[in-house]
This record gives C-alpha cells, sequence and structure tokens, in this order.
C-alpha cells in the first residue's frame, strides 16, 4: 500500500502540472489575441511557480533507490584543522538545518560532541522528510573550507575540513537480528547544554556491535530507556547500510569512499577569500553565491550530483 500511494501521489503530481501547463498555455494565447498586458506579470509568476515544481517532480523521478523516500540520517565529524575545523562543522549543521526547515523537514539532535574551543568536534542527527535520504546522499564526504580565519588575530587564510556521513533511517519492518551478545552497551553521563536531570545522571546509551565495531550512541533524552531505542535504531540502520555496502562491490565501500577527512578527498570546496565560490568537485557545478549556500541553498548542488550518479550507471 505504501509503494501504491507513492506511486499514485507521483502520477497525481504529473496530472497536475500537465493541467497548469495546458491553463498557461490557454492564458498565453489570450493575451497575445486580446492584448491583455495586465496579466502579463502574472503569468510569468505563475511560470516561474510552475517550473520550480517540475524541477521537484524531475528530482523524484531520479530517485528510485530502495530508501530513498527515507529519512536521513546524518553525521558530521571535524577533521584536520582544531578549532578551525570545529567551527566549520558546526557552520555545515546550520546549513542542512536550514535545508531542511526551508523544505518543511524536521531536524532533531541525537548525539553532539562539542569542541574544546568552539564548534562541534561531532554530531549525529535525522532529517524527517519524503525523499530526505535520497536528496542528501548527495553530501556524503569531505567538505574543505577556506577563509580568513576568526580566530587567528593576524587574520591568516585557513583551509579546514568536516566530513559528512549520510545513511537512510531503515523502517522497523526490516529485520535486522542483533544478539545481545553481539553487542556492548555503555552508559555515561550526557555532555553539553541541558537540564538538571539530564547533566547529573547516566541517561546516555553507547551501543557498540563487537563484531563489526561500529557504534552508535544518544545522548540527548532525558530517560535512558528512550535514549537506547534510539541508539538502537541508528545500530540497525549502520548495520543495514554496512551489509548494504558488502554488496556493492563495483565500487568503494561507503564508509571507505570518503577518505581521510584532509587535503585530496573532498567532494566540494567552500571558497570564502580571496574570492567566493563552491565547487563539487564531483559534477563540476560551482556558484559564487556562498551566502545563499550557507543559509540551505543547495538543492542544485543535489540536482547536478543525481544527474552525474545517473549518468554513471548507464
Amino acid at each position: 500500500m505504501s509503494k501504491l500511494n507513492g506511486l499514485k501521489d507521483l502520477v497525481g503530481s504529473w496530472q497536475n502540472l500537465n493541467s497548469r501547463v495546458e491553463s498557461l498555455s490557454e492564458i498565453k494565447q489570450l493575451i497575445e489575441d486580446e492584448n491583455e498586458e495586465d496579466l502579463s506579470k502574472d503569468l510569468e509568476k505563475d511560470i516561474i511557480e510552475l517550473e520550480k515544481d517540475i524541477e521537484t517532480l524531475e528530482i523524484k523521478t531520479k530517485l528510485s533507490g530502495q530508501h530513498d523516500k527515507s529519512n536521513a540520517i546524518m553525521s558530521i565529524h571535524a577533521g584536520a584543522g582544531g578549532t578551525e575545523s570545529c567551527d566549520w562543522a558546526q557552520m555545515l549543521v546550520r546549513m542542512y538545518s536550514r535545508w531542511a526547515e526551508n523544505k518543511g523537514f524536521q531536524f532533531s539532535t541525537v548525539d553532539i560532541l562539542d569542541g574544546d574551543e568552539a564548534g562541534i568536534k561531532s554530531i549525529t542527527f535525522i532529517i524527517k522528510g519524503e525523499y530526505a535520504y535520497g536528496l542528501l546522499q548527495a553530501e556524503t564526504g569531505v567538505h574543505r573550507l577556506v577563509r580568513i580565519s576568526p580566530f587567528d588575530a593576524n587574520k591568516r587564510r585557513h583551509t579546514s575540513f568536516a566530513s559528512v556521513d549520510v545513511i537512510p533511517e531503515i523502517d522497523d519492518d526490516i529485520e535486522i537480528i542483533i544478539e545481545d551478545k553481539d553487542i556492548r552497551i555503555d552508559t555515561y553521563r550526557a555532555s553539553g547544554a541541558g537540564g538538571q536531570h539530564v547533566n547529573t545522571t547516566d541517561s546516555a546509551i553507547r551501543i557498540t556491535h563487537l563484531p563489526t565495531n561500529i557504534v552508535a550512541q544518544s545522548q540527548t533524552e532525558r530517560s535512558q530507556i528512550k535514549n537506547r531505542a534510539t541508539a538502537m535504531k541508528l545500530l540497525k540502520a549502520r548495520l543495514y547500510e554496512y551489509e548494504q555496502d558488502k554488496k556493492r562491490q563495483s565500487y568503494e565501500k561507503h564508509y571507505d569512499e570518503k577518505g581521510a577527512i584532509g587535503w585530496g578527498n573532498q567532494i566540494r570546496s567552500y571558497v570564502f577569500m580571496p574570492y567566493q565560490l563552491v565547487k563539487d568537485h564531483r559534477t563540476e557545478y560551482e556558484t559564487s553565491q556562498v551566502e545563499k549556500v550557507m543559509d540551505g541553498d543547495i538543492d542544485e548542488f543535489i540536482s547536478q550530483y543525481l544527474n552525474w550518479k545517473l549518468s554513471r550507471s548507464v
């Protein structure tokens, strides 16, 4: 039923767009025949909106993977660059949270480790929304920043790195068997901002899958039970992706394709100084609208990545 409803939505969207095209064509003909110039501005506005909706549908047609419609579990880790990279990791979190907000998606933090001086060392969060994973899979890899450091009194240019990992939140009806003997569960005191109960009890949970050494943890809930449930869901998602990776022998594994979080492995560069440019090194797409990108306007990068991915699979 879920698959059927998805297909109905896709067909319904196409029918709606087709109807709007016909309606705007009639209005255009009316303007030309009756010289109704007052309608021209409204028509131009409607055409721009229609083009955006067509592009959105076109992107959805490229998302046919098994879990493309799933929510996305994202992890960001600061790399080479110390405090600079921790600050850069936090800037990326803001970018993705703004992107999610613009899409009407939900953003929730699962686990976070603050930087020593500023920013964050690592964070895991979930973005909930239709096709969240299918869209955000384009972001997996090392992201490089070049700017004048706000932490450098001499105002020198610094290069920072952070890695982004994206996996789908798998449905509960997909069976992932985890035996008790294969996991180790540790409790610890939550860190960072929070209520009195959060910071004074061992409510945070870390689960380690011993055969693969895959770790999942959660500390944002006050309840140890809720944190354990969240951590187990993350572990199942990571184990599922791990098993899928083992089947994809034709290209590098998901956890290896990012490489080291440093020079030579970046998928995208964000240059703030001496010029402004954001460039994706896989698709060669670039834009000078750095502020818009950092405010979450990454849809064109995602679209270009999906086209690039399709071209490689042909």
